[in-house]
């Protein structure tokens, strides 16, 4: 993060001009001790000599002053990690008052703010109570309302909107969900094919390749996130429930997502579990929780985001194009909390509580992953 640095940008500039601490002083008008104590960060210029020596320099005041309110991406992907690791090591509200100071200090930067947001969604759950988990939830919402109104980039408006409705949906708001996302299901068509016939058209086959296997690792996780609330919706029609939680295990299998992204396949099989659960399937449920537990427990850490030997074009793709790279968004600690929690102290499973198979994984999740 960035603060003032005055003393340091006259030092480079000074010296770029080849001028003395007494030239500068003779030209603005102070002592050479007046300059030295401001490249020394002991005292600060007078207000009101700013725009002289921005002037002398022929740069602005606010690259005089050293001060940007826009963090790069570098810059916010490390501060995310270091919040992420003080989640869950420092105390919960210690953490979010430093969150608070920093959106106060960067409340101009919608990149920043938006990962803060995401921060917030994801670490909500520390909070001691679920009143002040939803006073979280809708703190995030104001931040991704923020940058929804004042962002120039699309593409982060899109994701703002989305992460809005969805601490919407949290705090059961469901008609303003339906008010802000309703006019945008509409048609879509994707633009990676037509970039990369652009590429291939301007002989860069490789870029080509890559700009398609984004897509379409994207495009394989968007449909498994839109068939599992489908699954839930077929609790009533034993058919289509069928036939949906198949599809699902043959898209998952077909892409490989247990080396690709087996965070995804943990949270297809826990849904199904549930699910099997509703309808009353214990056994189902059981082979399930069993796939879950055996990919929990197997050589998957530490979690990140990942090609395969098929999307062989992915690692510089998720580094450069997702704002925190290829790391997932919570410490691994927390993760691999949440990975057990998910199945120990989940009160859907609790008819299980009592089966020798539930029992033995509840064990050795407890055992590895605690």
């Amino acid at each position: 993060m960035k603060a003032l640095n005055i003393g340091r940008i006259l030092i480079e500039n000074r010296h770029r001009r080849g001028i003395t601490q007494e030239d500068l002083a003779q030209y603005i008008g102070v002592s050479k001790a007046s300059v030295s104590k401001w490249e020394t960060a002991t005292t600060y210029p007078d207000i009101t000599l700013l725009p002289q020596l921005a002037t002398f320099f022929h740069i602005s005041i606010d690259e005089l002053m050293g001060y940007e309110p826009q963090m790069t991406k570098e810059d916010i992907r490390k501060l995310y990690w270091q919040l992420s690791q003080d989640f869950s090591g420092k105390p919960f509200e210690e953490v979010m008052e430093q969150c608070h100071e920093i959106a106060r200090k960067y409340f101009s930067c919608t990149p920043l703010l938006f990962q803060l947001g995401c921060l917030y969604v994801n670490h909500c759950m520390l909070a001691d109570t679920p009143e002040k988990a939803s006073a979280i939830i809708d703190e995030a919402r104001e931040l991704f309302l923020r940058v929804r109104e004042e962002s120039d980039e699309v593409e982060l408006k899109t994701q703002a909107v989305n992460m809005e409705a969805f601490c919407l949906l949290r705090l059961g708001k469901a008609n303003e969900v339906i008010d802000l996302l309703n006019q945008s299901v509409q048609l879509r068509m994707a633009p990676e094919p037509l970039l990369s016939s652009a590429f291939l058209m301007a002989g860069d086959a490789q870029e080509a390749r890559r700009v398609l296997q984004a897509g379409i690792y994207q495009t394989v996780i968007e449909l498994l996130n839109m068939l599992l609330p489908y699954l839930s919706l077929c609790e009533a029609d034993s058919s289509a429930f069928e036939k949906t939680y198949e599809r699902i295990l043959t898209i998952a299998d077909t892409f490989q997502l247990k080396t690709l992204h087996p965070t995804v396949l943990m949270t297809l099989y826990l849904t199904i579990a549930q699910e099997f659960m509703k309808h009353g399937s214990q056994e189902q449920a059981l082979d399930m929780l069993d796939l879950y537990t055996t990919l929990a427990l197997s050589d998957i850490y530490p979690l990140k985001l990942q090609g395969d030997s098929y999307f062989d074009l992915l690692e510089g793709w998720l580094e450069e194009m997702l704002p925190l790279g290829s790391d997932l968004p919570r410490a691994e600690s927390s993760v691999r909390k949440s990975i057990r929690d998910a199945v120990t102290d989940n009160p859907v499973f609790a008819p299980l509580s009592e089966h020798i198979r539930f029992k033995n994984m509840v064990q050795r999740l407890n055992l590895q992953l605690t």
